[in-house]
């Protein structure tokens, strides 16, 4: 079934059968009125805001396809919002209500601000996502071979399940800076005409040992090393002829070196393309969707906005999957230092205490995808307070481990006045926590941002097989969130 054919499938659904109070038993008014439950959304969607979310879906799989890397999705948010109006903040020296601005933090992270009317003294409202993902590196030294074949040595980069990556399509990403100063721009592997990389697995009838290992150890860290040659240079006086062939192409099509490669920035991702899942296409299906189903309507939300109450701010930060460390990460001072320069720009002059203070009266969505209710594996979950797919964006009023340890515990009175915004504006949302009580657990930035004294809660879409090299979510979800961000940022306050 086409897009098309389903847009007209939408409008041939478009019905309303709410039932009136009036038409409803004793017991059905009670239920209604009293009780508490979360609607699927295609229950409540009308045919026109279907055909809005399904569009918003084909943009989104676009950035998963152009945005693999967290140097790429600033490159995409920039390149957005500079057909937006938005300009760097470094441009101006005075901001006034109505000003769109950006920052580029080293390539790898991006703040946006549209400034409000009100005095930024009386606070920001803030949404915060991340734009890295778990993938491989390449390690410094990288390139060896072994028996006939070239291959780069990996380090992999946040929580992954280790053998979900061998035997796939695989591209090369990233950054090399050439002893002259230049720099280079890796993507090999996306282009149909491009070759691909693979880490291989051993061979069912070879496994015997391999498959009585838990699967932490199926395939280990160093047996990661991804294939990217197999052809000699023909000169047979050397030794490493097969790695020596691969540098030599390396050197005559990107002009690099293997000295190049120490300080090299490359990261081996899925080489696949984001697709439609189901056969009514309503899921989306592929790579980074931890974090981009949550930076993607982050930064359609700021972009789209023009005049705001209160300065409204997106910060799309880098490091998340391995802590935030860093000066790219959320922990980095230099986050903090662009809201200071948003404070002096429209303020005249830095004042430290009016500044805390303004954090203080700030809010913040963190922006972070939850973990979806699985009935395949059902067990891992509690299902009463797990988010559901096709149920719209997840709040989750803590996150962490066992007794909510490492965890951002948003406040009641915060969380209260969210919901009571989104109820006022026909807004669907749904909670959910992270699986069971013990059963593992994880964190956002959140308790990062509260540390300022900003309101923080977290609110991201669900999404299943989360850090699998190919995620899924509802394009349903996907829209709403959208919804609830841009709504977060025109009516908090």
């Amino acid at each position: 079934m086409s897009v098309e054919d389903l847009h007209q499938l939408f409008k041939s659904q478009d019905v309303n059968d709410d039932a009136s109070n009036e038409n409803l038993s004793e017991g059905k008014r009670l239920e209604k009125e009293l009780s508490n439950e979360y609607p699927y959304l295609y229950d409540v969607y009308n045919a026109s805001t279907l055909q809005n979310a399904f569009s918003f879906g084909e943009d989104y799989k676009n950035y998963l396809d152009e945005a693999k890397t967290e140097r790429e999705a600033v490159k995409f948010g920039i390149n957005l919002l500079s057909n937006l109006g938005f300009v760097d903040v470094a441009s101006k020296e005075r901001l006034v209500p109505g000003d769109k601005v950006y920052f580029n933090i080293h390539g790898k992270g991006l703040m946006a601000a549209v400034i409000g009317e009100e005095s930024v003294r009386d606070g920001f409202n803030i949404l915060g996502s991340h734009i890295d993902s778990p993938r491989f590196d390449l390690k410094p030294n990288p390139l060896f071979e072994n028996n006939g074949m070239a291959y780069f040595k990996t380090h992999y980069y946040g929580g992954v399940k280790k053998y979900q990556w061998t035997t796939m399509p695989l591209a090369l990403h990233g950054v090399v800076q050439r002893k002259d100063g230049t720099q280079v721009h890796f993507s090999i592997g996306e282009d149909e005409n491009d070759p691909v990389f693979m880490f291989t697995d051993l061979l069912i009838h070879l496994s015997k040992d391999q498959l009585s290992k838990p699967a932490s150890k199926v395939v280990e860290g160093e047996e990661f090393n991804v294939l990217v040659g197999g052809r000699p240079i023909p000169h047979k006086d050397v030794s490493s002829r097969f790695k020596l062939a691969v540098l030599q192409i390396l050197n005559e099509r990107y002009g690099i070196v293997e000295r190049d490669l120490v300080s090299a920035e490359l990261q081996i991702v899925p080489a696949n393309k984001a697709r439609d899942l189901g056969l009514d296409r309503s899921f989306v299906t592929g790579y980074g969707q931890d974090d981009s189903a949550c930076s993607f309507p982050a930064l359609r939300a700021i972009a789209a906005q023009n005049k705001v109450k209160r300065t409204a701010v997106a910060m799309l930060t880098d490091k998340e999957e391995i802590g935030s460390y860093g000066n790219t990460g959320a922990q980095s001072q230099i986050y903090e230092n662009f809201f200071i320069e948003l404070f002096v720009k429209t303020e005249g002059e830095y004042d430290e205490l009016a500044f805390v203070k303004a954090l203080e009266n700030s809010f913040m969505i963190s922006s972070d995808v939850s973990a979806a209710y699985d009935p395949t594996f059902s067990y891992a979950f509690e299902s009463a307070n797990a988010p559901h797919m096709g149920k719209g964006v997840a709040f989750s009023k803590y996150t962490g481990s066992g007794g909510k340890s490492g965890s951002n515990d948003a406040n009641s009175e915060y969380y209260t006045k969210i919901l009571h915004i989104l109820d006022e504006n026909n807004i669907p949302w749904q909670t959910g926590e992270l699986g069971k009580v013990d059963q593992g657990g994880g964190g956002t930035i959140a308790h990062l941002q509260s540390k300022r004294g900003i309101q923080v809660i977290d609110c991201g879409v669900p999404v299943l097989s989360m850090h699998a090299p190919f995620e899924i979510s509802h394009k349903l979800d996907m829209y709403n969130c959208y919804q609830v961000y841009v709504t977060f940022l025109q009516n908090m306050e």
